[in-house]
Order: structure tokens, then sequence, then C-alpha cells
């Protein structure tokens, strides 16, 4: 445990230091977001450009987190215990590219949808029976959306069949 913290300190402190736009805090056994970070990075918060959290063991992330960088453009979850995202998601104007794979979505997170700069959005291997196409398809900015290896419901497959404006992902390409 003291090892991830200390991990977890230096990635932050090396973010702070070199004044770089990303901060990598991928594989540091993160249950949560630690609240310390936020002091720590609030001189640098409007910099920071990408956020990687990826296979950590995430719950939940904090409507802090949102409010905080509101600057990002990127955002990797992958590979965590998600199953919902905070009413704050919609504070992100900037946000590009959403990664949710591989987490317990059973249900469509239907906030991405109000986040109007998305472009990008891969919800790969979760539990989603439904996707909002309507809402989808409304939004401006979305060119890709990845929903493989989730068990969609014949009424969400056969919506899918009439092709809509942005690129889905199905099933693995042979």
């Amino acid at each position: 445990m003291a090892e991830a913290v200390v991990n977890v300190a230096r990635r932050i402190n090396a973010t702070v230091e070199e004044g770089r736009d990303h901060l990598d805090l991928s594989n540091c056994k993160l249950i949560s977001f630690p609240d310390g970070v936020f002091k720590v990075l609030s001189s640098v918060s409007d910099n920071i450009r990408v956020i990687t959290l990826a296979d950590n063991e995430l719950k939940a992330i904090s409507r802090k987190f949102f409010s905080t960088f509101t600057q990002l453009r990127e955002l990797d979850l992958h590979g965590n215990v998600l199953t919902k995202l905070p009413d704050s998601l919609e504070e992100m104007t900037q946000l590009r590219s959403i990664n949710l794979a591989k987490n317990s979505f059973s249900v469509f997170p239907d906030k991405l949808t109000e986040v109007t700069t998305l472009e990008r959005i891969n919800l790969e291997g979760n539990n989603i029976t439904e996707i909002p196409l309507e809402k989808l398809s409304a939004m401006p900015a979305l060119k890709w959306l990845n929903v493989m290896s989730n068990p969609l419901d014949a009424n969400t497959q056969s919506a899918l069949k009439s092709p809509p404006k942005f690129d889905i992902l199905l099933t693995k390409e042979s």
C-alpha cells in the first residue's frame, strides 16, 4: 500500500514540476481519486489536458474531479469498476475522448450525451444492453463509438442497422 502511495505522489510531483499537460495514474491500485491530489495540482489543473486512470479499482469518480479538471481533452478510465458517472460530467466543455472500456456499466451513461465536444466514446466490454441512439445522433462532434463486447438487446442491434452519422464498433473486424 505504501508503495502505491509513493508511486502516485511521484507521478503527481513530476506533473507539477515539469509542467506536463498529462497526468498518468494508471496501475496505481486506486479505489478513488485521492483528495490530496486536488490541492497539489491546483496550480496546474488548468493546464492538464489528458488524465489516465486506467487499470485501477475505481468505483466512482467524484463531482470535484470533473469540476477541477475542466480543461481535459482526454480521459482514460478503462479497466476499473465504474457503474455510473456524476452529473458534473457536463462541465467538461473541452472533453474530446473518454475511454470507459472494461468497467461495470450496465446502463449507458446518459451524461455522456450532454458533453457536446465528445468525439470518441469507448464503452467496450461493459454490460450495456441499450444505447440511446437518438441522443447520440444529436451529439454534434461525435465521430466514433465502441460498444463491442456488450450484451446489446435485439432492439438496439436492429436500430444500429441503419447507420448513424458516426462510426460504431460492434464486433471485432476480421
